[in-house]
């Protein structure tokens, strides 16, 4: 294993059977785990019996004006220059997409650290899998803006000519499904939700089909939501 290098380590979206042996050894070896939540990854280090430190992404301090906890990404430097080797992961999937981890990854490359990627398994990439769609060229969004900017968001959905993924929060799917039927768009949707756990489930159809379903089944809008439209 390398010195003072940063391994970005991709973890289970839901199945923790679904991890590299590359990315166990080297959460095995690291000298300290770096974490969006510390109590969500011991799940999985006591799950794998792995013992290596865990420290939180965050910190405990709060910007001023603004709920979002500070990262602590001058810490992080100073242990990679403490001669650490260090591991990102993320609560799910693969760290620097929708997270704050390229933040770390910008200040360590920025003082010539190494960043090693250990990929894995990702919601973005299992969405895309199954879509049976031509994905040769396609545009990731992430997560649409919460208040300010959600519409144009979608509008902006709505003028591409290539297919969009994106992340969805189960507490505002309905109100952003009614948005993008406000808007008239003619396109198909699939849907992805709880991607590899007990109560996986992918739907399929027009923006009303998958609308006048979940209005129907609302005690299926839990967990983690990715969308592809085409």
């Amino acid at each position: 294993m390398n010195t003072n290098t940063l391994y970005i380590v991709s973890t289970p979206i839901g199945n923790l059977a679904d991890i590299t042996f590359r990315a166990l050894e080297t959460l095995k070896r690291v000298d300290k785990i770096i974490c969006e939540d510390t109590r969500t990854t011991k799940k999985l280090l006591n799950h794998y019996k792995i013992s290596t430190p865990t420290i939180s992404l965050y910190s405990h301090l709060k910007r001023k004006k603004s709920s979002k906890p500070m990262i602590r990404a001058e810490k992080i430097v100073r242990l990679l220059q403490e001669g650490k080797n260090l591991a990102l992961v993320t609560d799910a999937g693969t760290p620097g997409i929708s997270d704050p981890g390229n933040q770390i990854v910008k200040a360590a490359l920025a003082k010539g650290f190494s960043v090693i990627p250990i990929p894995g398994v990702s919601a973005l990439t299992a969405l895309a899998s199954v879509s049976g769609i031509d994905l040769a060229h396609f545009v990731f969004l992430g997560f649409p803006p919460h208040k300010k900017g959600r519409e144009t968001f979608f509008k902006e959905i709505k003028a591409l000519s290539y297919p969009v993924i994106y992340f969805e929060s189960p507490h505002r799917l309905i109100k952003n499904l009614k948005l993008l039927q406000d808007l008239t768009l003619e396109k198909n949707i699939i849907l992805g939700r709880e991607l590899t756990k007990m109560f996986e489930e992918i739907a399929r159809g027009d923006v009303k089909e998958i609308l006048t379903y979940f209005e129907n089944n609302k005690e299926k809008i839990r967990g983690e939501i990715a969308i592809i439209i085409y």
